[in-house]
């Protein structure tokens, strides 16, 4: 069926094989089950593609542990739900594994094979390149429509440095070689931020110098502001009316627009956070990646977040945040609407935090001695000041206990702050409206 060429294969797949491993699906899946869950899900590319190359390398290996091995990275993209193959660390992992049993046995090409799927599957080799290079869709024969697209993109280009150089050359008629092609470069600089006009349908616009303004901005909105693509943000600056321009050349460092963008940004992040913790099903783990890279959520007095979230053996703090002193915080997150009980009870007349509380507490507290144990160790390898460090509890909701005004709440978890040191006890909900306040939001929107 296969006909090996340089290490490609020449093949029509179809979907077979599915269950074509069962002792080893059976296999996989024991070995997996004691993986923590972050490493199973974070993402490391799994398709069709993949799928039929490793089938490939499973027929070209010859030793059985190393046949086993690949089985085992196959059925474990087929345990996905819903249709979708499962990727993860886990399938990284698996595929090192495979790689190494080949090199062990000396199957060096099956080596080679297994490296261009891990490569494939973290993204070292480009799917078009991929599929190209084992011809896996196309009976044999090279796909010619890339050949097409490619010939067809350089045609065009080609054809328009041409017009772009006559041009340049008739309007400078004296010009040398080294200012004609100074003069291309320059176009390829503003070929980024193309526009076309609402007025011209069908027509785009190249209008020159303006590469340079958006690349301040660029760099302006990637040093100064936290935004995911600061590029995509800068194009659309650039794309906007000359109003916009004037607006931002009016205000020396741009503050006006890197202002709203922040705010724009932080309220958008905001609302998903108070999303999530709304959310009865939510996680702990759910709070942690949507409190991530938000400290500016606990106030002004935090710079960012340390880099190393294992500070002490055997624990590992939730969020690690860092004061401009280079003293340590730490924040413990709890169960918001998901808790399992409740936040306060009555006890001789007053509102006083259960037992839940007290254990977050005692958590948090626990980590802080290990920060003191461990306080010379971690100066001199992470540089933080654990010696001054503190701590924040994050945990339920007013609305999980309906039956209590929240000022009650809030009251009784204050009162509990001011008798425990170093560590301070927050709702979600406090720490949202708190936030809100400060970009100008009202309570609850």
């Amino acid at each position: 069926m296969f006909r090996s060429i340089d290490g490609c294969f020449s093949c029509r797949f179809g979907r077979r094989g599915q269950a074509k491993f069962g002792v080893e699906a059976d296999r996989t899946r024991e070995g997996l089950s004691h993986l923590p869950v972050t490493l199973q899900t974070m993402g490391v590319r799994s398709d069709f593609s993949l799928d039929l190359q490793l089938e490939y390398v499973h027929e070209q290996a010859a030793n059985d542990e190393v046949k086993r091995a690949i089985a085992s990275a196959i059925q474990h993209m087929r345990t996905g739900r819903g249709g979708h193959r499962r990727g993860g660390k886990a399938l990284a992992q698996l595929l090192s594994e495979a790689r190494g049993h080949a090199a062990s046995v000396g199957e060096w090409g099956v080596v080679r094979l297994l490296q261009d799927s891990l490569d494939y599957a973290e993204e070292r080799i480009l799917q078009p390149d991929f599929d190209e290079r084992y011809r896996l869709f196309q009976d044999g024969i090279r796909n010619q429509g890339l050949r097409r697209l490619v010939s067809g993109a350089l045609e065009i280009n080609f054809k328009y440095v041409a017009a772009a150089g006559r041009e340049f050359m008739e309007q400078h008629p004296g010009a040398g070689v080294d200012e004609l092609l100074a003069h291309i470069d320059s176009l390829s600089n503003d070929a980024r931020y193309l526009v076309a006009p609402e007025g011209q349908p069908g027509r785009y616009s190249l209008l020159r110098g303006r590469a340079e303004k958006v690349v301040w901005l660029e760099r302006a909105l990637q040093e100064r502001v936290d935004i995911e693509d600061p590029q995509e943000a800068a194009q659309r600056v650039a794309a906007a009316s000359p109003e916009a321009w004037a607006l931002l050349a009016a205000d020396p460092d741009g503050q006006t627009i890197l202002r709203a963008t922040q705010l724009q940004q932080r309220s958008a992040r905001l609302a998903g956070l108070r999303k999530v913790v709304e959310d009865r099903a939510a996680s702990e783990l759910d709070m942690q990646r949507a409190l991530e890279g938000q400290y500016w959520i606990f106030g002004g007095r935090f710079v960012g977040e340390a880099a190393h979230r294992r500070l002490v053996s055997g624990d590992e703090a939730d969020i690690p945040l860092l004061r401009g002193d280079g003293s340590l915080h730490i924040v413990e997150l709890k169960r918001a609407m998901s808790m399992r009980g409740p936040l306060v009870k009555r006890h001789r007349g007053a509102w006083v935090p259960t037992a839940e509380v007290h254990d977050a507490v005692g958590q948090a507290v626990n980590y802080l001695v290990g920060l003191d144990e461990n306080r010379q160790r971690i100066f001199e390898e992470f540089g933080i000041e654990t010696r001054r460090a503190s701590a924040i509890v994050l945990i339920g909701h007013p609305a999980v206990q309906p039956s209590v005004p929240e000022w009650e709440i809030n009251e009784a978890l204050r009162t509990f702050n001011t008798h425990v040191n170093r560590v301070e006890v927050i709702t979600y909900k406090e720490l949202i409206d708190n936030a809100g306040r400060s970009l100008g939001v009202p309570s609850g929107e």
